[in-house]
């Protein structure tokens, strides 16, 4: 009986797999994908600016801006579907519902183990951080040809869908600019979520040790009643102070250099 749900007319299922995998591979030799054009500002949407700024500037709206507010309607509507599973009295949420408990109490438990009383107080900052980079849409491939100047010669295929029929060419090219790019692949927001991070950092710090926390930074109290550990004790404060500076630009380059090569 098991055999019978694996086989697809009498052939197994996995030469299917295996078939679709070789023919994918001719395929996309036989008509290459168009690349999108890789800048790292994220593409405009909006020709003219939304509204300007005195210190910024024009503001525009981009495609990581349209994955930003994707990436909120599908939070809210997986938000709006794990309330009604839990408001249905059932103690033991199933399907897609469980699927989100099982996330959080894995969330959770990690968060427990690193923090232990405090953990309630972390993981709303861990879950949201978390869950709008995992649900964060981005189709690259998929998007509007512009003509450029170092772009790819085209054809249309079918309709709405193009291919690559030359290497590319200074003059008279294509390039792809998406409608939604990952929204990682923009600095502003990683930035914004090292930000947050750092910042909060400090908040939960201060909330469990009180002014006892700034002592990891500026520590004078050994410098006179053990001169020589007083000094080191006071340059590894320093080093504390500008590693917590430093976390800010790590955290936006490692997430934002990650996605970005990878996209």
């Amino acid at each position: 009986m098991e055999q019978k749900k694996n086989r697809f007319f009498g052939i197994p299922n996995r030469y299917f797999v295996l078939a679709f995998i070789v023919l994918g591979y001719f395929a996309a030799r036989a008509f290459p994908p168009i690349l999108p054009h890789i800048q790292l500002p994220a593409e405009r949407v909006s020709h003219d600016p939304l509204f300007t700024l005195p210190v910024i500037g024009d503001f525009y709206w981009t495609n990581t801006l349209w994955a930003m507010l994707l990436v909120d309607v599908i939070l809210i509507i997986i938000a709006l579907v794990v309330r009604r599973a839990a408001s249905g009295g059932s103690l033991v949420p199933s399907g897609f519902s469980g699927a989100v408990e099982a996330l959080l109490e894995v969330i959770y438990n990690l968060t427990e183990s690193t923090s232990g009383k405090w953990a309630k107080s972390i993981l709303p900052f861990f879950v949201t951080i978390t869950l709008i980079i995992v649900a964060t849409p981005g189709v690259d491939s998929i998007g509007v040809l512009e003509e450029s100047d170092h772009g790819y010669a085209v054809q249309e295929v079918l309709p709405g869908v193009a291919t690559i029929i030359k290497e590319e060419v200074e003059h008279g090219g294509y390039s792809l600019v998406p409608y939604v790019r990952v929204l990682s692949t923009d600095l502003n927001f990683t930035v914004g979520l090292a930000l947050i991070s750092v910042v909060m950092t400090q908040v939960l710090g201060v909330r469990s040790l009180g002014g006892k926390y700034f002592t990891k930074f500026i520590n004078v109290g050994g410098l006179f009643s053990r001169p020589v550990f007083g000094v080191i004790d006071f340059g590894v404060g320093l080093l504390e102070l500008v590693s917590e500076i430093s976390k800010i630009l790590s955290f936006s380059f490692r997430l934002f250099g990650n996605i970005f090569a990878g996209s």
